[in-house]
């Protein structure tokens, strides 16, 4: 039995012409590379960053990995990952810190920021340090709450509970 000619070709739309191939769907709400870290702003993928791709911490001694910037991200969040926690790329035998992977720390650090808060917390500087410019009139023209603010601040900046203005730890 012969097969018959018309089954190998391509779908017809209602018009007659073949229909263009379709792209493959994502899931629902879904963006194409969803979950894959973006490069910081201004910088090509693969540059500026000490390796890339995976990465391994040292934890007490011991080596913990494969993981990746998003998961160092979500670890710096929670407190779990410090600026000073020793981190190596995938490939590579050379430690550093891990705020100097981008994305993951903030870029003020942490003593400034605290110095700042305990000086001239009363004006508002530390939240204009830390990019919040509206909080920072708001404690501007309240003189920092009239004091209660501004210790409230420096709890909050002692304790490393404050991130800057794009939710980032302190580093």
């Amino acid at each position: 039995m012969t097969e018959d000619p018309l089954s190998k070709q391509p779908p017809q739309n209602p018009y007659g012409s073949p229909q263009p191939p379709q792209p493959p769907q994502q899931p629902y709400g879904q963006q194409p590379g969803y979950g894959q870290p973006a490069p910081a702003y201004g910088q090509q993928p693969g540059y500026g960053a000490p390796g890339g791709g995976s990465y391994f911490i040292s934890n007490m001694g011991q080596e913990q990995g494969p993981l990746q910037v998003g998961q160092l991200a979500q670890m710096a969040t929670a407190g779990n990952l410090k600026p000073d926690t020793m981190v190596r790329s995938d490939g590579s035998d050379q430690w550093y810190p891990a705020k100097q992977v981008p994305g993951l720390f903030s870029t003020k650090e942490w003593m400034t920021t605290l110095l700042l808060s305990i000086l001239l917390g009363g004006l508002g500087v530390d939240r204009f340090y830390l990019g919040y410019t509206g909080l920072g009139i708001a404690k501007l023209i309240t003189l920092g709450g009239c004091g209660i603010w501004s210790i409230i601040d420096i709890v909050l900046v002692a304790m490393r509970k404050l991130p800057d203005s794009d939710g980032r730890p302190l580093a």
